[in-house]
């Protein structure tokens, strides 16, 4: 898994640093030369990743992992602080959004209610056993009758 997500993660680093050669120069000066030198010491250096000039950003094929580094870039050197809290608003409504998932899936009340089916389905499998078919007294006595004929 740690593998796996260095592979991700080194794929994300090289998408945000072809994005951020499209950036004009006095945008780029914002991001301290650290963060990018991180981000070329652990971007991957196998993977191609091309930004199209006459795409607009927003339907570019981004990573999540990259879209995330990019809105972290954003919020820290170029929002203002109406976008910051913007953003916040933003990410804090994603993140209900998606415990509420978690919630709804792993939720106890639903992993009782899930029992709850079992044991009903449980329950009508017990009721539709097969029941033996017994023939009643006349019918037997009639199969008799036929058999004493045939012989």
């Amino acid at each position: 898994m740690y593998q796996i997500d260095n592979i991700t993660y080194s794929m994300a680093y090289t998408e945000v640093l072809e994005i951020l050669k499209h950036l004009p120069a006095e945008d780029l000066a914002k991001i301290p030369l650290e963060e990018i030198e991180f981000l070329k010491e652990k971007c991957d250096k196998n993977y191609k990743y091309e930004i199209k000039a006459d795409i607009p950003i927003e339907e570019q094929n981004i990573s999540r992992k990259a879209n995330a580094i990019l809105i972290v870039y954003f919020k820290k050197y170029f929002a203002t602080e109406l976008q910051k809290q913007k953003l916040d608003i933003i990410l804090k409504n994603n993140q209900l959004a998606i415990e509420e998932q978690k919630r709804e899936k792993y939720g106890v009340d639903n992993l009782f209610q899930k029992r709850k089916i079992e044991e009903e389905k449980n329950n009508k499998q017990e009721y539709l056993e097969i029941i033996e078919y017994k023939p009643t007294i006349f019918k037997r006595i009639l199969d008799r009758i036929k058999s004493f004929f045939k012989h």
